[in-house]
């Protein structure tokens, strides 16, 4: 996920006419001579220059969108003064044509902007104008709404006592804050009274068809039930994180990537005026892509935040939803209690790359805003990035100077793997849905030191990728075989802060290749034979294997070894306990599907009338120490 990351393809500036904004006959008489100011100010000003027009962008979901009302962003480097200058060009350009604007918010965060509420006929203005970077149309976004989910998160390690009660870690989460933007909260419930505080921020859409006679508990439902699940005396998962909660959601669940944008720009000033060094981000809501939403998340997470999503609840691919497809946000899948995907009627969980991983999500217990003591059970992926934002305040608490990217890492690690069934995936995504399930680690984990977990996914391929730029980033780029019929290109993505990579090569055929420097780490081999000179037979399980030790940091790393197996018709090789699959390679003289990477093994089919193939597993260990480490083999 963390390398590849979407290219949306926007839609054309084709817009229905809207009805344009009428000057009321009560305007102030004040507001007509500044009208004549900015027509005036503006005369000198052509209609349209040589610029290119900025790009006009539209939620992928037509139902969602919110005409007349859009996002101005301008270009990067940009100050409050050009956003001030821009919106006076606006509005002269508007008045000339008898067009009035209303601007709602401004931006002067991680983004420069504005959103203003104005007719379509203007569009076609704003985006010529200086400074502008593009233009997008503001759309709605929505909640994806000791039972089986704590006992889940802490069965690998022991967390359930005899008889099956939920036993809470000793490290409960206290020395992290939780960001909860969500809708109202009803704040005197048992589980979360004196455990969330209500900030002043408040910027949620009119509901839509309100009734007079609604009653409050209906408008507290997710955000109660969201707050029980993070922190909640007896359904949460870290009783001792802090929530704020940050008011973006409507009575209905619904608001919108304006309102979302601009409760992220309160949390970032918040921090600044109160700097801390745990904080976790929770977005339990989806919206159609949207690239401020995504923007915004990413400059967040670039601060050192660590910004957690739902994936949605839609059965399609997450990456057609934000925040949900932002490579920098962990993103997260609902499970059920035997770690199947959630289905919910014709609807369920997302899934595909842009999903980290998954957590509990179905049937979910927790606080009820019907009254102060009630309980109720809620299903989506709202509940299942909760439970991975509680996960995430627990490891903060023992790290607090994690940053995202190593507070990921140590969610993978801990992860329960190959528990999912993802027949039910469709094809496109399967080879790319993690699966993996979001634990709490145990208590004796040291969840200091840095977890270097590769992003594993499995690829079905006849020739190895081609890793090549673009645009800046590096890329994997699969071809298929004269006689293929169309594969997947799947790149494996191991980041750390501040890494610098070297790439070396053996001097020639058959040498081994080592880390050359102080302070390196060994994050992948590759191997290249000659089809010709293959032996099959030759290739047992001791070949390749190697014993050489690399350092980083303050931890040494034993060098990566093979571990091959030879078969007619299937190969799986599996690491021993305690070592990490990190690649899957495959020789073979005919033409084989696979290899695929499944966990932590290896598996490789060859293909009718071929004549075998070896099975290729790269494994890695982490040790504390410089002592030998005998390597394990079957």
């Amino acid at each position: 996920k963390r390398s590849m990351r979407t290219v949306p393809v926007w839609f054309g500036l084709a817009l229905c006419l809207c009805a344009s904004l009428a000057v009321s006959a009560q305007d102030d008489p004040e507001d007509d001579e500044m009208i004549l100011d900015l027509i005036r100010e503006d005369g000198t000003q052509p209609e349209s220059g040589p610029e290119p027009s900025a790009e006009f962008l539209r939620c992928n979901k037509a139902a969602w969108r919110m005409p007349g009302q859009y996002l101005v962003i301008l270009r990067e480097g940009s100050h409050e003064t050009h956003v001030q200058r821009t919106i006076r060009r606006l509005r002269a350009k508007a008045a000339r044509r008898g067009y009035l604007l209303d601007i709602l918010q401004t931006f002067s965060g991680t983004l420069h902007g504005f959103l203003v509420k104005m007719s379509s006929d203007v569009l076609h203005l704003a985006v010529k104008l200086p400074h502008v970077h593009y233009i997008e149309e503001d759309s709605s976004i929505f909640a994806q709404s000791a039972p089986w989910n704590l006992q889940k998160i802490l069965q690998p390690y022991s967390g359930t006592s005899e008889n099956g009660t939920y036993n809470p870690p000793v490290n409960d989460g206290g020395l992290a804050q939780v960001f909860l933007m969500d809708g109202s909260v009803h704040s005197s419930h048992r589980e979360v009274e004196g455990r969330v505080l209500v900030t002043d921020f408040n910027h949620v859409p009119e509901e839509d068809g309100a009734r007079v006679h609604r009653q409050a508990s209906q408008c507290d439902s997710h955000g109660t039930h969201m707050a029980g699940v993070l922190s909640g005396a007896d359904s949460g998962v870290a009783r001792g994180a802090g929530v704020n909660l940050v008011r973006v959601l409507n009575c209905q669940g619904k608001g919108t990537v304006s309102g979302a944008m601009a409760g992220l720009e309160y949390i970032r000033a918040s921090l600044i005026a109160r700097p801390l060094d745990a904080v976790v981000v929770l977005l339990p809501f989806v919206g159609g892509f949207s690239r401020s939403l995504n923007t915004a998340c990413r400059e967040m997470v670039s601060s050192g935040v660590v910004v957690i999503a739902a994936a949605g609840n839609y059965r399609e691919d997450a990456c057609l939803y934000s925040p949900a497809s932002e490579p920098e946000v962990i993103t997260v899948g609902a499970v059920n209690s035997v770690d199947q995907l959630m289905s919910q009627g014709a609807g369920g969980t997302n899934f595909g790359r842009c999903v980290d991983l998954f957590a509990p999500g179905d049937d979910i217990v927790s606080a009820s805003s019907d009254c102060s003591t009630c309980f109720t059970p809620r299903s989506g992926t709202s509940q299942a990035a909760a439970h991975a934002a509680g996960i995430a305040a627990v490891i903060l608490s023992a790290n607090q100077k994690a940053s995202p990217v190593q507070l990921l890492h140590t969610m993978l690690h801990y992860s329960i793997r190959n528990t999912i069934n993802l027949l039910s995936v469709p094809d496109p995504q399967r080879p790319s849905t993690p699966n993996l399930v979001s634990a709490m680690p145990p208590v004796s984990a040291d969840t200091s030191k840095n977890m270097f977990v590769p992003y594993q996914v499995a690829a079905f391929m006849l020739n190895p990728c081609v890793v090549q730029e673009s645009s800046g980033q590096m890329e994997c780029v699969a071809y298929a075989g004269p006689a293929g019929k169309g594969l997947y290109a799947v790149a494996r993505c191991c980041v750390i802060a501040d890494l610098q990579c070297h790439v070396h090569s053996s001097p020639k055929p058959g040498q081994d290749v080592e880390c050359e420097r102080p302070q390196s780490h060994l994050t992948g081999k590759d191997l290249r034979c000659s089809r010709n000179t293959l032996n099959l037979q030759a290739y047992t399980q001791n070949a390749f294997k190697g014993g050489e030790v690399c350092f980083y940091g303050n931890h040494t790393f034993k060098k990566c070894f093979f571990l091959c197996f030879t078969c007619y018709h299937q190969v799986e090789v599996a690491c021993p306990a305690g070592w990490t699959l990190t690649d899957c390679n495959a020789i073979s003289p005919g033409s084989i599907l696979g290899p695929v990477a499944m966990g932590n093994s290896c598996h490789v089919h060859s293909s009718s009338g071929a004549d075998g193939a070896v099975g290729i597993a790269v494994c890695c260990h982490i040790r504390d120490d410089a002592q030998p480490v005998q390597i394990l083999q079957k």
